[in-house]
């Protein structure tokens, strides 16, 4: 058993620089997968959030649709359907515009209408 140890022992040499070289590159690796983007995709949404204005049309995270009516420090007043109106945070305000892109489209059952059997 004490040989064993004594083989472990020796064999742990190595390059230490060989060691911190690949840490660096793999701390680089994570930067550019993940760390950028996500700071860009997070810029992107600040901005979208800053310049949001009475009538444009916004989706909330949670998929409601609706017309901005009033612009608050913190807060966003949708008008969602014909006099009804809710208040939601400016964060939860995902996109602006329509359904984004890449949403699945709604089916015939979502709009009320009965499939025809065939």
């Amino acid at each position: 058993m004490a040989e064993s140890f004594l083989i472990l022992a020796q064999a742990g040499g190595g390059n230490p620089l060989g060691t911190l070289g690949f840490l660096v590159v793999l701390v680089g690796i994570m930067y550019f997968v993940m760390i950028r983007p996500q700071q860009k995709q997070l810029k992107e949404h600040r901005s979208l959030l800053s310049a949001l204005k009475k009538g444009d049309e916004v989706v909330t995270s949670g998929g409601i649709l609706g017309k901005i009516h009033l612009v608050e420090d913190r807060t966003v007043m949708l008008e969602v359907s014909s006099g009804v109106r809710i208040r939601v945070l400016k964060t939860a305000i995902s996109a602006k515009g329509g359904v984004p892109e890449g949403a699945p489209a709604a089916t015939a059952t979502a709009t009320g209408e009965k499939k025809e059997e065939k």
